[in-house]
């Protein structure tokens, strides 16, 4: 299996062969974190995922993401849950708009904030 290893700018070419659940050598790497980057998507393939959300009120949407990455098997499921809600401002970054999505342990959250926009006039003065 070649993969190409995103860790770092060099991009290197990794050749990974794989016995069963086992991998048996990765070469093409340049530093250590091809190797690491080689059996992590081999073994157990995962990925942050960012999406949009409805806010309810609003025709625009809020900017998402889950806060680590979850195994790429759940990525269509994840964005169903994201496109199912929606939030209510104030919204501000870093805030969870979904605990614990498919129960992966993961949260999704807020990647900016968003101001109630209820009362938008300027002050009187008096």
């Amino acid at each position: 299996m070649t993969l190409t290893c995103v860790n770092c700018p060099a991009g290197c070419r990794l050749n990974v062969v794989r016995d069963g659940d086992q991998i048996v050598s990765v070469a093409g790497y340049r530093c250590r974190q091809g190797i690491e980057y080689a059996h992590q998507e081999v073994m157990n393939p995962s990925r942050i995922v960012t999406s949009l959300i409805r806010v309810s009120g609003s025709s625009e949407p809020l900017s998402v993401k889950t806060k680590q990455p979850i195994p790429r098997h759940l990525i269509g499921d994840c964005l169903a849950a994201i496109q199912a809600s929606f939030v209510t401002l104030p919204v501000t970054i870093g805030d969870v708009i979904i605990e614990n999505v498919l129960n992966t342990g993961v949260d999704v959250i807020a990647t900016r904030s968003l101001p109630d926009r209820t009362c938008r006039s300027a002050k009187v003065k008096a």
